[in-house]
């Protein structure tokens, strides 16, 4: 198997030299260049390109979000910010996810050498899946996208005063992804009316990163999405997001559909984990409710959807064209677990055609 190009840009000769380290050992991956800053990557990315790119944000020079937006503009390259920006679920971390990123490390300010090699596995499997991506062009718009949020949100909030919701949710929808899913889940919510199902999501993400990405989604959306608490209510027009480093189960009582959200030991190397929300939606709702998987690497939820789909619920994947790496849905679709494979832009009319189904 052909090694995947890494190449590192980090003004932290610390970051450089332990990421080099790391990765020379490693069969599986050949280091293609490390960079101070992005002025000097671009010159030595000339002569050679990368499969995959390792980037932190605030450098001299340019920034690593100027960057990204860049590279992603002319010639998308996978990449995975490595970044103590993104520690507190920074608002830069997620322009960045939506800039074009796959993955998020939050890196410390001290005790980088000690942390990038407790965390090889972490790295070496954000490296990994973003290899098997497979990245868009996105084109900037004339407008930044604090710009583009402002205008959504004061939209949507106008058309989240005037929607009613209601307890009785007898359908809900839950929502498993992985890698891509930030921008894949952005796609989906964004085009659903006020009065959407509810929908309980679970997308793996670093814990307190979840909360701000629950919150940029809400000013974009006409459905309120917000992070899940344990004990809350899955509403129509409502969207609960699974907190990082916790698992959100799916319960019913009294007719009404609520959340848990606890800690636990990792299921299938994840937590949040799709395969416990899935699971819990199938014991809890049976065939009333919908389950997508969507892009993401790996395994996590195929289980748990196959025990949707035997227990009577309707399954949708998103199909690979549209997937930036298409591993949980055809694992799921190995299962055969799935009804429909569906491309990214007809899931959202998937749901609404479910949710009008007598």
């Amino acid at each position: 198997m052909t090694p995947i190009k890494v190449f590192v840009v980090d003004d932290s000769a610390v970051v450089r030299q332990t990421v080099t380290h790391l990765l020379s050992g490693s069969a599986e991956f050949v280091m293609a260049g490390s960079a101070p800053n992005p002025l000097i990557a671009m010159e030595a990315m000339r002569k050679t390109t990368p499969d995959v790119l390792l980037l932190d944000i605030e450098m001299p020079g340019m920034d690593g979000l100027t960057f990204l937006r860049r590279i992603m503009a002319e010639n998308p390259i996978p990449t995975v910010i490595c970044s103590t920006l993104s520690t507190e679920g920074s608002r830069v971390a997620l322009e960045a996810m939506a800039a074009g990123a796959v993955a998020v490390i939050a890196k410390p300010k001290l005790g980088l050498k000690q942390f990038l090699e407790e965390s090889r596995r972490e790295l070496v499997d954000a490296l990994r899946s973003a290899a098997r991506a497979k990245p868009r062009v996105v084109k900037s718009g004339h407008q930044g996208p604090d710009a583009v949020k402002l205008l959504a949100g004061n939209a949507n909030a106008q058309a989240k005063s005037h929607a009613t919701h209601t307890f009785a949710v007898n359908k809900p929808v839950v929502i498993g992804s992985s890698t891509g899913g930030t921008q894949a889940l952005e796609v989906v919510l964004t085009a659903l009316p006020a009065d959407a199902p509810g929908i309980a999501i679970t997308q793996h993400m670093p814990e307190k990163f979840t909360a701000m990405y629950a919150q940029r989604l809400d000013g974009l959306c006409a459905i309120n999405v917000r992070e899940a608490k344990d004990g809350d209510r899955l509403e129509r027009g409502v969207a609960l997001i699974a907190p990082g480093g916790r698992h959100m189960q799916l319960r019913k009582a009294a007719g009404q559909y609520f959340v848990i959200v606890a800690d636990g030991p990792p299921v299938n190397r994840h937590k949040p984990s799709v395969d416990v929300l899935f699971k819990s939606a199938a014991e809890s709702a049976g065939r009333d409710i919908l389950g997508i998987i969507l892009t993401g690497m790996g395994d996590d939820g195929a289980r748990g959807m196959k025990r949707l789909h035997d227990g009577g619920a309707r399954t949708i994947a998103q199909n690979e064209a549209t997937c930036v790496v298409f591993g949980m849905p055809k694992e799921a679709i190995k299962l055969n677990a799935v009804d429909h494979v569906l491309p990214l832009e007809m899931i959202c009319n998937a749901i609404l055609q479910f949710d009008a189904r007598a």
